[in-house]
């Protein structure tokens, strides 16, 4: 299976008879919606979820399912049993690939901004998207993408996440709304506090591709950190 970066928190999934999106909002360019057979969305937020274009890509393609939450579920009224709530805990199949749910909250922003229900989803048993959120997993995980910036965290809560999760891999998301700078600020800090752990810390640029581990190298890997 290979990834495929976009941008700010989304990426496509994709291997033989599969192209699964995850979290295509408005910070996403909207062809990575192109020839989706799934999707998944981890909450309501429009940078993660844009409910027009992912209505567009449904009437495109009648056989597009969705995955998410009962909050966003319920904002997709009209596409019936195309769209299925899940909630922590469930796990389902799509097409031979396993998705288990994790989590139930976005990560609190301040007292004053009401909170919203997120979901992360672990695909394939390799790969967790927490959404907007630090949840960790209860299994090891050899791929995070890993939330580097948003109103709801600093950056040294994210090298908190990543050396709790400890996965091989960590690959950024969410970090639309930084520029050049921003970015190369966040690389530095997450760089120099990883060095020397187990984990590669990896930036991809928009539309820049990589291959994730097979299942049964992924859990080896895992069960020996």
């Amino acid at each position: 299976m290979h990834l495929t970066k976009w941008g700010h928190a989304c990426v496509s999934l994709t291997r033989p008879g599969l192209r699964l999106v995850i979290d295509p909002g408005v910070l996403t360019e909207p062809e990575a919606l192109d020839g989706a057979d799934a999707v998944l969305i981890t909450h309501e937020h429009p940078d993660h979820f844009a409910e027009d274009r992912l209505r567009a890509a449904a009437e495109a393609n009648p056989a597009l399912r969705i995955w998410t939450n009962r909050s966003v579920a319920a904002l997709l009224h009209g596409l019936g049993t195309r769209v299925t709530a899940v909630g922590d805990g469930d796990a389902f199949d799509i097409d031979g690939v396993g998705v288990q749910v994790r989590g139930e909250w976005h990560r609190p922003i301040h007292p004053d901004v009401p909170d919203v229900p997120n979901i992360g989803f672990l695909v394939d048993g390799t790969l967790f998207h927490p959404g907007d959120a630090f949840t960790v997993p209860d299994t090891p995980v050899d791929t995070l993408l890993v939330p580097v910036h948003g109103p709801w965290s600093s950056t040294g809560e994210v090298v908190d996440y990543l050396r709790e999760v400890g996965p091989r891999r960590a690959l950024t998301i969410h970090d639309g709304q930084l520029n050049q700078a921003g970015n190369h600020v966040v690389d530095t800090v997450l760089g120099a506090t990883l060095a020397g752990s187990a984990t590669d810390y990896t930036r991809l640029a928009p539309g820049e591709q990589t291959a994730l581990a097979p299942v049964a190298a992924a859990k080896a890997v895992g069960s020996t950190s």
